[in-house]
């Protein structure tokens, strides 16, 4: 089980020290030209958590491969970089300049972002036109707001995904408190945070059970009991995101905590605790599971005690 930081939840130049805290750090969203996202106010805080409408913005995929990709590399972290566009094209061409780079381990797209007006809906497409450019491993980033999210990971499985990121941000509203105006300029944001949580929980049980890929969990993750759920429900890999924001240092505070829940509920380790959510109670096995009877014992056999 690998800690990674969800895309834009932390900056690695400005704070190196918990980017090493990571098993693996995921970049700032990448175009092919530069962005100056949408225009202030772009971030909010809730009751149930933070609403940001950022808009993408990045220096371009010329930019970030000449002067952030090498000072991120210093890190000594492996480098996710999250590719995103609104159209095919935009994403075939980040992937080819960004995949060209041996400092780079996988690529994450983007397919998701609820704060730009355009973003590609057909994910097969999107996934198979990047596969056909790079053969770096791919991460398709979903939203649980597709109408079949399921569906949606079969398709990128298809077309060549290695694995899924769930899940992005839900789109909400805040509205002042004075005025009962939208706090945010562009009125709409992506919500992340604790509201997130039970969503994400839901994607991961969801995908788990609909495709064979690698899942990275994410949502609402602030101890190690919220990591401990997300790979019970499925997730191989877990990231932190808005926590980062309070709490630079969340990264080892949960791995610290994560390995104290495993030893309360009887793991091993964490991948002995992958889709432990689907584990029968009575120790039989539904012929519809992806669980194999070996995965069943493994999980059971590697009980501490």
């Amino acid at each position: 089980m690998r800690l990674l930081n969800a895309s834009g939840c932390l900056d690695a130049l400005t704070a190196p020290e918990a980017a090493r805290e990571l098993d693996a750090f995921v970049t700032k969203t990448v175009t092919p030209l530069p962005r100056a996202g949408n225009a202030p106010v772009r971030i909010a805080e809730t009751e149930l958590g933070m609403l940001n409408a950022i808009g993408l913005a990045n220096p371009g995929m010329d930019a970030f491969v000449a002067q952030y990709l090498p000072r991120l590399a210093q890190l000594g972290v492996p480098l996710w970089v999250s590719v995103g566009g609104f159209a095919v094209d935009d994403y075939v061409h980040v992937a080819r300049r960004v995949g060209a780079r041996d400092e780079v381990e996988a690529l994450e797209l983007n397919l998701s972002c609820p704060n730009v007006d355009a973003v590609p809906e057909n994910v097969g497409e999107v996934v198979a036109a990047v596969r056909a450019v790079t053969t770096k491993p791919l991460y398709a980033k979903l939203s649980a707001a597709v109408a079949d999210l399921g569906a949606t990971a079969r398709a990128a499985e298809a077309a060549g995904a290695n694995g899924l990121s769930l899940v992005n941000t839900l789109r909400g509203l805040v509205l002042d408190e004075r005025t009962l105006r939208p706090v945010l300029a562009r009125a709409t944001g992506g919500l992340s945070g604790p509201a997130l949580r039970p969503i994400a929980l839901a994607a991961v049980h969801t995908c788990f059970c609909e495709t064979r890929l690698p899942i990275v969990g994410m949502g609402g993750v602030a101890t190690g009991r919220h990591a401990l759920e997300l790979i019970a429900a499925g997730a191989t890999d877990v990231a932190v995101g808005t926590a980062l924001f309070s709490d630079p240092g969340a990264a080892a505070r949960i791995r610290s905590e994560l390995q104290a829940e495993l030893a309360a509920a009887g793991f091993v380790n964490a991948d002995n605790a992958i889709g432990a959510a689907h584990a029968p109670a009575d120790g039989t096995l539904d012929p519809r599971s992806r669980l194999s009877s070996s995965k069943s014992l493994h999980m059971q056999t590697n009980m501490a005690g």
